[in-house]
């Protein structure tokens, strides 16, 4: 365990917004995080810092999960149970399985933050999310530190949302994840976004998850800025879903809106579309922006607040619902 004061949470989180924390805890096993749940009442618990937004000064204590290990639990001839730690970096996790050619979760390279939180947002990409490939989750309770393990069902995954953001909330720390992948016959998805062109270009014809990992890799760093280079937290807003009906409607009028198929009843339109045909797309105000490549991502050009981006991200959220009568909702955490 290693316990800090008065520090400032900058480098903690992919923002860059340069907040303090007067007590910053560092554990590194399961014993270490129930003393510290068993010594506070309050914490607040701090993953990759990657979904995280800050714009005040915390005053609880803040606890950084960096619980590490990675273990195969079982194996059959065609699907591996294996479990990561809770502080493990969720990318660094992805290419080690697909080192050992274990599939399901290439399409999800490249994403920032921390094995821990990956069920929390129930985080997705390219047509893949974390519950097409969690088995279970071990999670510690806040109140009597008692270990519970989660199956994919009592997680109660939704688009970006679980039981640990809302019947749940605060009571759990996640502290390892148990996923099930395929060591053969894997699913291949490529379909979605821009994954079968560049393949195309390349002359894949027959991809491996290696090459879709590659895939994945190459067109989120065309178009997401690095947040060791650029603050952001990846994608801020949801895309909103909405019924037929309305997006018939507003098809009539902008003849470009794209939509994908959730059910008979609903679509999903891309948020980052709708946010561009505002004209936000590249906006300002002071150092919060709107990216200038994808309209989805705020950024911190150096020296905005929490604040100045949350405002921000108000801003956008009332341009788009004057436009488009469409209510954006915020992906990221805001403290």
């Amino acid at each position: 365990m290693k316990i800090q004061t008065h520090i400032s949470l900058k480098p903690y989180n992919t923002f860059g917004v340069n907040t303090m924390a007067s007590k910053f805890i560092e554990v590194f096993s399961i014993e270490e995080l129930s003393e510290i749940l068993q010594k506070y009442d309050k914490i607040f618990v701090l993953g990759g810092g990657s979904n995280l937004l800050l714009t005040q000064d915390i005053t609880i204590p803040v606890v950084k999960i960096n619980l590490r290990g990675i273990t195969i639990d079982k194996q059959d001839d065609d699907f591996v149970w294996i479990t990561a730690q809770a502080g493990e970096n969720w990318h660094q996790f992805v290419m080690y399985c697909i080192s050992q050619g274990y599939g399901g979760v290439e399409n999800l390279s490249l994403i920032p933050g921390n094995v821990g939180t990956t069920p929390v947002q129930n985080i997705g990409a390219y047509g893949v999310e974390i519950k097409d490939v969690l088995y279970s989750c071990r999670a510690m309770s806040v109140t009597d530190q008692h270990l519970r393990d989660f199956t994919a069902e009592e997680c109660q995954f939704g688009y970006r949302e679980s039981v640990f953001k809302k019947a749940l909330k605060g009571q759990y720390v996640i502290v390892s994840v148990t996923f099930k992948l395929t060591k053969r016959n894997h699913v291949l998805r490529t379909s979605y976004g821009a994954i079968g062109q560049y393949l195309a270009n390349k002359g894949i014809e027959q991809p491996t998850i290696q090459s879709i990992s590659e895939a994945v890799i190459a067109i989120r760093q065309s178009k997401l800025p690095d947040p060791k280079e650029l603050g952001n937290s990846g994608s801020f807003f949801k895309n909103p879903i909405i019924d037929i009906a309305t997006f018939n409607r507003l098809k009539e009028k902008y003849t470009t809106m794209p939509q994908y198929s959730v059910s008979d009843s609903e679509v999903k339109v891309p948020a980052g579309w709708l946010i561009e045909a505002c004209g936000l797309k590249g906006y300002r105000q002071g150092d919060a922006g709107v990216h200038k490549e994808q309209a989805l991502v705020l950024v911190n050009y150096g020296k905005a607040t929490g604040k100045e981006i949350f405002d921000l991200a108000k801003y956008v959220q009332q341009q788009v619902l004057d436009t488009f009568g469409i209510r954006l909702e915020m992906e990221v955490n805001v403290v």
